[in-house]
């Protein structure tokens, strides 16, 4: 749990000062031109990927000159997987990182399964793990591939709470074509043994990661790093660590943790406007996520269930954006051309923006357009969505 306690001595972070330090671990003060796609995902520990496209549009926002296809080679080649693994979601991980994060969570997995012990009543899991591990590395099998097989052998469980024991009994990894640029396939799964041809090490010690987590996302709480890893009492690992670490406070007295030497830039260092995808790890890394969302735009980012992408201003959550990309007649403005397929980037803002920063917002936009779509060409609009249909 984050503490109170003790920490009265320890030196206070303001929220502008976390927002810096942590869009700095982010990669989102300025692009960085030295890291590799395969690099930057072992940095920010995995991508979140509900979705197919948010990985490559995080990376977009992240490194100089990013390509697409950089991170689709890498999936092919099998260097990254996509994998269930934190807050029990489908991230985007280095092939080392989903041989040793999954572990690390298998206890959040456990709990997961708990949860739906009503709709598996007289399953037994070690052998369903057995049944599916059989079929998967066979052949990759569809989830509903498996969810028939396993109703064969057990006609009365639940068939949703047979498709969460598949995935939180076994490592299952969603195989290529499924998550490549460009590429279209249903979701097909094996064993991340199966598919990488190595089985994952012993479950490791948190500390390393805790460690990670910090250079990625601190200064951070022992609660902070908990909702981002979904799990529990890890408190323990931090008091291992705290000789070694920094110690803040911030605005409410919580206690923070860091590395030592780290970067926190100043709270005023310009932090340049940036379009995130739906679900971007920066929004979704702490249990206090005021240090990027200000607390009169909590819940904005989301309409029910539907998680929009996000725009930075200065730092923190400004509003929201969407792409539609259609074909389109000649006669069109745009930057790209006018004939040919298209593609409109609709910006919603939360607040007025003022005119420097509308054009600022409106360029990043085409370049964001010209370097993820296919559009030859395309405009940016502000609007709102619900109006826009």
């Amino acid at each position: 749990m984050a503490s109170k306690l003790g920490t009265s001595s320890a030196p206070p972070l303001s929220r502008r000062a976390l927002n810096r330090a942590t869009l700095d671990r982010q990669l989102l003060l300025r692009r960085s031109d030295t890291l590799s796609a395969k690099d930057a995902v072992g940095h920010l520990l995995g991508l979140q990927a509900q979705n197919v496209k948010p990985p490559y549009f995080a990376l977009w926002s992240r490194l100089a000159g990013f390509r697409p296809e950089a991170l689709s080679e890498l999936m092919a080649a099998r260097d990254v997987v996509r994998i269930v693994t934190l807050r029990s979601t489908l991230h985007t991980h280095t092939a080392d990182d989903a041989l040793t994060l999954r572990p690390l969570v298998q206890a959040a997995r456990d709990r997961e399964l708990n949860a739906f012990r009503k709709g598996l009543v007289g399953v037994d899991t070690d052998r369903l793990g057995a049944i599916v591990r059989a079929l998967v590395e066979e052949r990759p099998h569809t989830m509903k591939e498996l969810r028939d097989a396993l109703l064969k052998e057990w006609p009365h469980a639940d068939p949703f709470a047979l498709s969460v024991a598949a995935r939180c009994v076994l490592p299952l990894v969603q195989v290529t074509p499924r998550g490549m640029w460009g590429r279209s396939g249903q979701v097909s799964l094996t064993t991340v043994e199966h598919w990488l041809g190595r089985a994952p090490g012993p479950v490791p010690e948190a500390d390393e990661t805790v460690l990670r987590y910090l250079g990625a996302f601190g200064p951070a709480s022992v609660k902070d790093m908990q909702t981002w890893a979904g799990l529990t009492r890890l408190g323990a690992a931090f008091e291992r660590l705290r000789p070694g670490l920094a110690v803040f406070r911030d605005e409410s007295g919580v206690e923070l943790f860091d590395l030592p030497d780290a970067a926190r830039p100043d709270e005023d260092a310009p932090a340049p406007l940036r379009f995130l995808p739906e679900f971007d790890n920066l929004l979704l890394a702490h249990a206090d996520r005021t240090r990027v969302i200000p607390a009169e735009y909590k819940g904005r980012s989301w309409t029910g269930n539907q998680a929009h992408c996000t725009l930075l201003v200065d730092g923190f959550l400004a509003g929201i954006w969407r792409i539609d990309e259609r074909e389109r007649e000649r006669g069109g403005s745009g930057g790209g051309g006018d004939s040919g397929a298209g593609a409109l980037l609709t910006v919603q803002t939360f607040r007025p923006l003022g005119k420097g920063v509308r054009a600022a917002v409106a360029e990043e936009g085409a370049r964001l357009l010209a370097g993820m779509t296919s559009a030859t060409s395309y405009d940016v609009r502000f609007g709102d969505f619900a109006a826009q249909g």
